[in-house]
């Protein structure tokens, strides 16, 4: 089974989350986010964050899951930065279940992820990525705050299907995952080749 695009949730989700997000400056990235994680019936949403980090994608999230159904999950350091999220997302009228710990310990009851968001400015990144355990119908993984340049992404038993950076917020970076995939792996360098479309800017990444 794979990933199904719903043009109908995805629809009901951005225009909820646009509704939710009008006290935040900046919530292009939260609309996407929810969009596409509602879209493709997310049954197993999880982000991460950290202190003073913006709130407006985990309402983004927050929003989709209620439309698909599904379970939206937290992942932070530490108790600071729980209580601070937690806090945050009362004061936009949303809530989501919330882990604290190391990525390996936080990411081990949490199996099938279909959409994972997570931050490029996180000192653990690549464990992050590492011990997420990704849903066997493939998933969306979503980097924010990153530039077209920061990483690329190589195989591991992580199969990608196709990424693409979108100048959106502080920069997007979104793979597609091919069903039945392992862990993520993180890299300066990459073991797949990749074609980039000058009109669209879109990167299509292959298996050499």
């Amino acid at each position: 089974m794979k990933l199904i695009w719903s043009p109908e949730t995805a629809s009901k989700a951005l225009i909820d989350t646009v509704k939710s997000c009008e006290i935040f400056n900046e919530s292009s990235a939260a609309e996407l986010v929810s969009a596409m994680a509602a879209g493709w019936n997310a049954q197993v949403v999880v982000e991460t964050w950290r202190r003073g980090g913006a709130i407006a994608a985990s309402v983004g999230l927050a929003v989709a899951a209620r439309h698909s159904g599904g379970r939206h999950v937290c992942v932070v350091a530490d108790e600071e930065s729980r209580t601070e999220y937690v806090k945050a997302m009362r004061e936009s009228g949303r809530a989501a279940e919330v882990v604290v710990g190391r990525p390996e310990e936080a990411m081990e009851g949490l199996e099938g992820i279909d959409f994972l968001l997570v931050d490029w400015r996180r000192n653990d990144l690549a464990r992050i990525l590492r011990a997420a355990r990704l849903g066997r119908r493939g998933a969306v993984v979503v980097c924010k705050n990153v530039s077209s340049d920061d990483f690329r992404w190589r195989q591991g038993k992580l199969r990608i299907v196709r990424s693409v950076f979108l100048p959106v917020g502080n920069g997007l970076h979104i793979a597609h995952v091919g069903a039945a995939s392992g862990p993520a792996v993180v890299t300066g360098r990459s073991r797949w080749i990749k074609h980039i479309d000058t009109r669209s800017g879109e990167e299509m990444v292959f298996r050499r």
